[in-house]
């Protein structure tokens, strides 16, 4: 780790405990995750062992209880750990986002015990690989309004039909968290959530999808034609699966930004090492004082994104699961909206820094900025992310 990232992290008043664990899941993805990054963009590879690695180094269902197999720690700890996996192969953390904060996290604090004690052990040991299906061909920023998937009651089951798209980790997952309308004449109110495994009939896979950047993160789109679901797996109270999407969203925000954090963190250090090294005019590229202004921004945006994660991530930390955490509805999107806009300015200035290695596919570089611009895009796009704070701001 460079000097620059160590007296950055040791500055802003972690605790022993979550110093710990950073230093830990740093270390580990560098040495267990890292050499994975270039094969998985050339071929869309997400490596087999990534998920048991990490639940059995206790590295997933970080804040599940330690009775159905998680760590029980603080929401701040789960960040933790995404941005230090990020740093190292930032694949790999957008599948643990999707696994961790979209499915587990929802049916851990939305689902009954029979469902928790079913899914959840195998979730947290990474023997099961988890996903959320929302998003839809025609419902992307109007997820709720728009969704036409159904859920027909018939019996002891729900028979579940229609296409979600976009779906991270839908290739390889093992359960799924569908959202369906169970009462279409309802709109939005009329959402239910369903806890799916993949392997059920009528739930296909019909493509994974090829992608500028992440690309090792797996991406499908998913049909779901006639997917007969027990009723026992519905998630909460029909038709209040609102409730479900709601009580996550804030804490997917974060835990991007925690994810994107540690992505800035790697430009700055790829950059800085690549000012050292290369030279010109017989003289490394370092000591000419344009390159050192574009090294001067990267590190103080890093450092402005830190101080900024590190207060959200404590404040919902702090704050018992649920109604309570709409108090940082706003910053949980100015957040991510800042950690966007954030990394692609970061990320722009490192591969200039770079010169024309910089733009050769290969280079690690390359992948951080081709995989920066879908974090303006996931968890809501700047423009949502701009709507949310001003509606709160003017209390619409």
């Amino acid at each position: 780790m460079s000097a620059v990232i160590t007296e950055s992290r040791q500055s802003f008043g972690l605790s022993d405990e979550h110093r710990e664990i950073l230093e830990q899941v740093d270390r580990f993805a560098q040495s267990e995750l890292f050499a994975h990054q270039e094969r998985m963009d050339d071929e869309e590879w997400w490596p087999p062992d990534a998920f048991p690695k990490l639940g059995a180094s206790g590295y997933l269902g970080v804040t599940a209880p330690t009775e159905l197999g998680g760590a029980e720690l603080d929401f701040f700890a789960s960040g933790l750990v995404l941005q230090a996996v990020a740093r190292w192969n930032p694949s790999i953390s957008l599948g643990i986002l999707a696994h961790e904060n979209l499915c587990l996290n929802n049916i851990l604090h939305n689902a009954g015990e029979e469902l928790r004690q079913r899914y959840l052990p195998g979730m947290c040991d990474g023997s099961l690989v988890g996903c959320l299906c929302l998003t839809e061909p025609g419902a992307g920023s109007d997820a709720l309004g728009g969704m036409a998937t159904t859920a027909r009651r018939d019996g002891d089951d729900y028979v579940l039909d229609g296409t979600k798209i976009f779906i991270t980790n839908g290739p390889m997952a093992d359960v799924a968290l569908v959202y369906a309308k169970t009462a279409p004449e309802l709109g939005a109110k009329g959402i239910s959530a369903f806890v799916v495994e993949t392997a059920t009939p009528g739930f296909q896979v019909a493509q994974k999808l090829v992608k500028m950047g992440m690309r090792g993160t797996q991406t499908a789109e998913i049909v779901l034609d006639g997917c007969r679901v027990p009723a026992a797996n519905l998630v909460g109270s029909e038709n209040e699966g609102v409730k479900v999407v709601m009580s996550g969203l804030d804490l997917e925000r974060i835990g991007l930004s925690f994810m994107i954090l540690g992505m800035a963190e790697r430009a700055l250090e790829l950059a800085v090492d690549y000012a050292r090294s290369r030279k010109q005019f017989g003289r490394a590229i370092g000591e000419f004082q344009l390159v050192q202004g574009m090294l001067a921004d990267i590190y103080t945006e890093v450092e402005v994104l830190r101080s900024f994660c590190y207060d959200v991530g404590r404040e919902v930390s702090a704050i018992e699961h649920g109604a309570a955490r709409s108090r940082v509805h706003k910053r949980s999107a100015a957040l991510v909206l800042q950690a966007g806009l954030m990394i692609m300015r970061v990320a722009d200035n490192a591969l200039q820094i770079h010169g024309g290695a910089g733009y050769i596919w290969e280079m690690e570089v390359n992948r951080l900025y081709r995989a920066g611009k879908l974090l303006q895009i996931g968890a809501g796009t700047n423009e949502i992310r701009r709507v949310i704070i001003a509606r709160e701001l003017l209390g619409a």
